[in-house]
């Protein structure tokens, strides 16, 4: 796949996943205890043999950039082609109108790109995908786009991941306007292959509107025009749109089948290296069910949860059901349930923070409670 470029767009609003998302964009988002979300659909184009990757970022992409540095743990630092970050030129956010728009205002950038086909993603999905078979079957089929979605149990319900009815052979019959409108359980995944001179097409189209998004003004609209086609996303696929969306997709972690599609079998899912020291479990450490990052020293009980680096759970400290970002610190007698702490959260001894069983409540960066 050296003639496709990847697109990563990470448009969607700052405040898609409340606290979590309000210091930083959704793609840089904490996940898994050592991972990024970014790091999955990247890792994904890479291991598909992709080697130039456009990372278009919209707001709070500091720490984004921060975590992609030069590319170099995606094998992406290199002289010709490699990883490319570029911001948006729309100040204030206010006046952005779309993803249309951004390519737009980027086309340069793509015009001097060798390569002929764009696979564009979003940075919040939770996925090992090889893209090899849908290429072959774009090129095949001659599809003007192909669109990827998922028939999982986990997208049924997800309100927000639009639905489509799909011809036998491929070919999209129709795509929901508004999310629910359709009794199905194929969920697009915001992942599209186009050529790029087709993409470029559809942005100049759009330059005399006040209305630019890929999805509904430049595919939906013209379904009736276009031959698109959809391709079966295989393995876990767990798309963040909410908070409670990412609380389930990484509690989904704790199952050794998930691990194994996600870390297992296919290429690697890559991500900033750390060095850490091992976890240190201590006098009085109960651990049962949960995966706890390098750095991590336990003294207390540890139960169904997710630890990220640096995490401290001092003696008679019970955590359960939970997610625990880098260098928190449950105190001695503290117990933490059903909840998400943010980076750098404290719980102080004897205090207890509990959300109810299967909504989660979310502590923000840096909080002392």
């Amino acid at each position: 796949m050296k003639d496709v470029l990847g697109v990563i767009n990470v448009d969607i609003r700052d405040d898609t996943l409340g606290e979590l998302t309000r210091p930083r964009c959704i793609a840089s988002v904490p996940f898994g205890g050592k991972y990024r979300l970014v790091d999955f659909i990247l890792s994904s184009m890479v291991n598909s043999g992709i080697q130039n990757v456009a990372v278009f970022p919209l707001n709070n992409y500091r720490s984004l950039m921060e975590h992609l540095g030069s590319g170099q743990e995606w094998d992406l630092h290199r002289k010709k082609n490699g990883l490319i970050i570029l911001p948006p030129v729309y100040y204030p956010a206010a006046n952005y109108k779309g993803d249309l728009f951004n390519f737009y205002s980027h086309q340069d950038f793509f015009n001097h790109r060798r390569q002929q086909y764009v696979l564009i993603s979003g940075g919040n999905m939770v996925c090992n995908l090889d893209f090899t078979s849908a290429f072959k079957f774009h090129c095949r089929e001659e599809a003007d786009i192909t669109l990827f979605y998922s028939d999982k149990d986990g997208l049924k319900n997800q309100i927000l991941s639009r639905g489509l009815e799909v011809e036998e052979g491929g070919r999209v019959r129709r795509i929901e306007k508004t999310p629910g409108e359709l009794e199905s359980s194929k969920k697009l995944l915001g992942t599209y292959l186009l050529s790029k001179r087709f993409l470029l097409e559809i942005v100049k189209s759009r330059l005399n509107s006040d209305y630019g998004d890929l999805l509904q003004n430049g595919i939906i609209d013209n379904i009736d025009s276009l031959k698109i086609y959809a391709f079966p996303a295989t393995g876990y696929i767990g798309v963040i749109n909410s908070v409670l969306q990412y609380y389930r997709c990484s509690m989904d972690l704790l199952y050794s089948r998930v691990r194994e599609e996600l870390f297992s079998g296919k290429g690697p899912i890559s991500t900033r290296t750390k060095d850490d020291p091992p976890v240190g479990y201590l006098n009085g450490a109960q651990v049962t069910n949960s995966l706890l990052a390098n750095g991590c020293q336990i003294a207390g009980k540890v139960e169904n949860s997710i630890l990220f680096r640096g995490v401290k759970v001092h003696p008679g400290a019970q955590v359960k059901d939970s997610i625990i970002m880098r260098r928190g610190e449950i105190k001695e007698g503290a117990r933490v349930q059903n909840a998400i702490l943010d980076k750098e959260v404290k719980i102080s001894r004897g205090k207890t923070v509990t959300g109810r069983s299967g909504l989660s409540v979310l502590i923000p960066k840096e909080k002392e409670i």
